[in-house]
């Protein structure tokens, strides 16, 4: 299976799967001489972490990190960082009845055709779980570019949206509830529609809101490596997510360019900001903002009708732990990938 490395100068390779020994990964190319918060890092990995509230997933995992190699006295060394996150609360039998069965909307069918097998405890390498080890270098690329500052949250699950620009929102919120939705009116609404669907044995999806301010112009490298397009891959790279876009999005194919133009101010910041931070694949200094669309998680308490391995249509109904709405524990997983993507580019500009 290949694809499993992500970056150019700052890169992260994964492994593992949901049900195996552990899960892990290496970073090459962090600079020498970091000191790195440990707490900081475990902090990113409690946000992401199964079973830490009412309406995720009940699997408990301590996702306690476990450093192998690229650190020492507590700073990068230079060299790769090695790591693992053991699992601890494996419940492979929860899968057992899907064995022969493939799964509406999961990656089971295509990983058998693909690869003549498949490993089918939740998953394997296609389950969300994998991403617990981009937090982990997320993490520590949040602290190469410490000026920099991103902040993921909620702004819609289902039909229910702040409505409200993200200038207006007091960040210091997003973890004072379980949805990690700023707005705390519309976060309300969200955890109760979520509680509700949990009740009725379906999931429901939404979207994630990041933004990265205080980042330097000119990051980013035309034509094909744009920073915006490296953005759109990150995101898109994540388990569920069905839609990305940045600055006006799909509303500005609505607009006029008389509408649509960010007009410069003599210091070279812009009177509105439709383009997103990013001018011709290039930062350009203003808040990059853009949003991430989850679709609703595919297993589903219901009975539906599926497909098995000898080619006979069948019943089915999930079983076991998983998410009605899989936004909340994706916030973390946002920035990571957006960590990820700034510091790999801040780290070529220097070059």
């Amino acid at each position: 299976m290949a694809g499993n490395t992500f970056g150019n100068l700052f890169k992260v390779t994964t492994f593992g799967e949901s049900h195996g020994e552990a899960l892990g990964g290496i970073i090459d190319g962090c600079p020498p001489g970091i000191e790195l918060d440990f707490e900081a890092i475990q902090h990113e990995m409690q946000r992401r972490k199964p079973g830490q509230s009412s309406i995720v997933t009940q699997r408990k995992e301590n996702d306690e990190v476990q450093f192998l190699s690229g650190i020492f006295e507590g700073k990068t060394t230079g060299t790769p960082i090695g790591f693992i996150i053991p699992n601890t609360n494996q419940k492979s039998d929860d899968y057992s009845h899907i064995k022969d069965t493939f799964r509406p909307s999961h990656a089971d069918y295509v990983y058998e055709k693909k690869y003549g097998i498949r490993d089918y405890r939740g998953g394997g390498r296609s389950s969300a779980r994998e991403t617990a080890s981009r937090v982990v270098a997320g993490a520590i690329a949040k602290q190469v570019i410490p000026d920099i500052k991103i902040n993921a949250f909620t702004s819609s699950v289902g039909e229910i949206f702040i409505d409200k620009p993200y200038q207006d929102l007091d960040f210091s919120k997003i973890e004072s509830n379980a949805v990690r939705c700023p707005d705390e009116a519309s976060a309300q609404k969200m955890e109760d529609y979520i509680k509700q669907i949990r009740k009725e044995g379906d999931t429901v999806g939404g979207t994630v809101t990041c933004v990265i301010q205080n980042v330097p112009i000119g990051l980013g490298e035309p034509v094909f490596d744009k920073l915006h397009a490296e953005l759109g891959k990150a995101m898109l790279s994540i388990n569920a997510v069905k839609g990305f876009e940045y600055g006006s999005g799909f509303c500005g194919a609505k607009m006029k360019g008389s509408e649509h133009n960010d007009l410069h101010n003599a210091d070279g910041t812009t009177k509105s900001n439709l383009s997103g931070g990013i001018q011709g694949g290039i930062s350009n200094g203003m808040d990059i903002y853009f949003r991430v669309a989850f679709k609703p998680v595919a297993t589903i308490m219901q009975k539906q009708e599926s497909l098995n391995t000898y080619g006979n249509l069948v019943e089915m109904q999930g079983k076991g732990r998983h998410d009605p709405c899989v936004v909340p524990r994706a916030v973390p997983i946002v920035e990571a990938m957006a960590a990820l993507v700034i510091a790999d580019y801040f780290l070529l500009a220097k070059k």
